[in-house]
């Protein structure tokens, strides 16, 4: 199994990307599994995510401040191509290397967060707009330990919400979503 973040991200993006070329203009306004996001929303914040995260791996600054409004023109292709651009950026020589970001984490755990952003809101963006999702089994695999480890930080500054309990025989995903705080069922 892999464990290279620029191939975990090409396999989550190879996801994510059909289902934004499926939404449709009319459902931009749909609600979504995150409370605070309409799925045009939940675009512009995937969008600033990879611009930043593209940052990240280079080891260059980023800036979360301000999301613009990334849907006008063709911007199913344009989400595509930045998608392409995230893969690229994780696959450069020492992109994995060393640490990253105002918080100078490490370089793989901050792809790891990018792995997840484009992961789980490719799930988020499916079940808004009635479309099905499976994500790469390696990714899930390799996000379940990071997620276990991020999910007290993460609750605390408000990007999960509190875990959701889920049945036995719930997938190695579901388990995943629920510890994000969504509702996989």
């Amino acid at each position: 199994m892999t464990d290279k973040i620029s191939e975990l991200l090409d396999a989550a993006a190879a996801r994510t990307v059909p289902v934004v070329h499926k939404i449709g203009d009319a459902q931009l306004r749909a609600a979504t599994p995150c409370a605070d996001y309409q799925v045009k929303d939940l675009l512009n914040h995937l969008f600033l995510v990879m611009v930043n995260f593209r940052a990240l791996a280079a080891k260059e600054e980023s800036d979360f401040s301000t999301t613009p409004d990334r849907l006008s023109g063709d911007w199913r292709a344009d989400f595509a191509a930045d998608a392409a651009r995230l893969v690229e950026a994780w696959g450069a020589p020492g992109a994995e290397e060393g640490e990253t970001g105002a918080m100078r984490m490490p370089a793989r755990t901050v792809g790891g967060l990018v792995l997840l952003d484009l992961t789980v809101h490719g799930w988020d963006l499916a079940r808004a707009t009635g479309q099905d999702f499976t994500p790469d089994g390696r990714a899930v695999a390799w996000l379940t330990p990071l997620v276990a480890k991020q999910a007290p930080i993460a609750r605390q500054m408000g990007m999960f919400g509190e875990p959701v309990p889920v049945g036995e025989g719930a997938t190695d995903f579901e388990k995943l979503l629920a510890e994000t705080g969504r509702d996989p069922g």
